[in-house]
């Protein structure tokens, strides 16, 4: 994918950023010079109360059926759009289980609406003046809301610049193909590795997206965890005593 717009409403310089990266990583250099130019578009401000709810709506099933079933949430509000949290609060269960929400969606979505309420999720005007970790404190405080998904909102929402997140199947898969591994890296093990990259782990993770891509699935489907060796595995071997 070929994308000529440059990036907008980023919280950093992206020059500075790819020269830093390029100066530290060898590695990275060439897969930055390669590839399609860093994109990432942040001008679509949403708050975080919007984005959550959407990635609710969206978790652990297909694309098509999530879009599907949010557009039958949105259909229920008074105007169409996302619906507001006193709209959530509002709608009774059976109306939402309907629209094709599991019991554990419909709780995450009261959850996330009684904690914007009450302003534990901010508004977006707020999140930006706020930290990654107090925005990933607050935030995870939402039932059904994990690490990977507040990462998520701080990378392709706000455009923060120091984000890794470990957890994330393709970062793993495209730092096992860029620097020619085998297997995974384990979280704590890409979280060492990635020190290098600050402040702008964010811009290194998102070519990590691209060397996931390039390779294609044939490819990084041979990519498996490392495999985990047993406790007789690990133990040394005695010395027989002559």
């Amino acid at each position: 994918m070929t994308i000529n717009r440059p990036p907008t409403n980023l919280a950093f310089d992206l020059a500075e950023a790819v020269r830093h990266l390029s100066e530290r990583d060898e590695c990275l250099q060439r897969l930055i010079a390669e590839t399609t130019p860093f994109q990432i578009d942040v001008a679509d401000a949403q708050s975080p109360y919007e984005v959550l709810l959407e990635s609710i709506a969206y978790q652990s099933i297909s694309g098509k059926a999530a879009a599907t079933i949010f557009g039958r949430i949105k259909a229920l509000s008074a105007t169409g759009g996302v619906p507001t949290p006193e709209e959530i609060l509002k709608f009774r269960k059976p109306t939402l289980r309907k629209a094709g929400l599991s019991g554990a969606k419909v709780e995450a979505m009261r959850d996330l609406a009684r904690k914007t309420l009450d302003g534990v999720v901010p508004s977006h005007d707020e999140a930006v003046k706020m930290s990654d970790e107090e925005l990933v404190e607050r935030l995870v405080s939402v039932r059904g809301i994990g690490a990977w998904t507040v990462e998520m909102f701080l990378i392709f929402r706000l455009g923060r610049p120091d984000v890794l997140p470990i957890h994330d199947l393709g970062v793993k898969k495209g730092w096992s193909v860029a620097y020619g591994k085998k297997h995974m890296p384990k979280p704590q093990e890409l979280l060492k590795f990635g020190e290098r990259w600050r402040p702008f782990r964010t811009v290194a993770s998102w070519y990590m997206w691209r060397a996931f891509e390039r390779a294609g699935y044939k490819v990084t489907n041979k990519i498996r965890p490392r495999p985990v060796r047993s406790k007789k595995q690990r133990a040394p071997r005695k010395t027989k005593r002559k």
